[in-house]
């Protein structure tokens, strides 16, 4: 299961009652931010907005492809470790609204991972080191590191092992 804290609502659904989980005001700013960046070829200029303005974490030679669209109500829940590649059209979300409830969970990715585009990160999601994610994966659960995953639902295609006995069978 993910990571994720559940608050219950009543009435309407908790999309409608958006404005009493986040404020107006700080959904407008990160939207404009991650416009910005969903179209700037400059990948440090990206990274500045990112950490400066919507507070992520974002290690060192991290790259965001264009279009990508981190969280736009909690882009501070996501965390992405050194070296990593986070692919063209990729979706990261830290937030999940539901008819009876919403849902918040960090997003943790770990460093040189590579995230294929076109790809979902759900919310509560650990994506280990060294990890690959192949294009259009839904990420809805943990990613193990060094592991190779894709589909939707996700599966893990090999493991960090399976790929070293795969390379060693190779050599012989």
């Amino acid at each position: 299961m993910r990571r994720t804290t559940k608050y219950p609502v009543s009435g309407t659904n908790s999309l409608w009652q958006i404005y009493k989980t986040v404020s107006f005001w700080k959904v407008v700013k990160n939207f404009i931010i991650i416009q910005i960046a969903r179209y700037t070829p400059l990948l440090p200029v990206k990274n500045w907005l990112y950490r400066t303005f919507l507070k992520m974490e974002i290690g060192e030679n991290t790259a965001f492809a264009l279009m990508v669209m981190p969280d736009i109500m909690f882009p501070e829940k996501i965390k992405v470790g050194r070296n990593s590649i986070i692919g063209y059209n990729t979706t990261l979300l830290a937030h999940e609204y539901l008819i009876d409830e919403y849902r918040l969970g960090d997003v943790v990715i770990g460093d040189e991972v590579m995230i294929g585009a076109n790809s979902t990160v759900l919310p509560g999601v650990v994506i280990g080191d060294r990890a690959v994610v192949a294009a259009g994966t839904v990420v809805h659960k943990d990613v193990p590191p060094g592991a190779f995953v894709g589909g939707n639902p996700m599966r893990i295609i090999y493991t960090k092992e399976e790929m070293e006995q795969r390379k060693i069978h190779l050599q012989q």
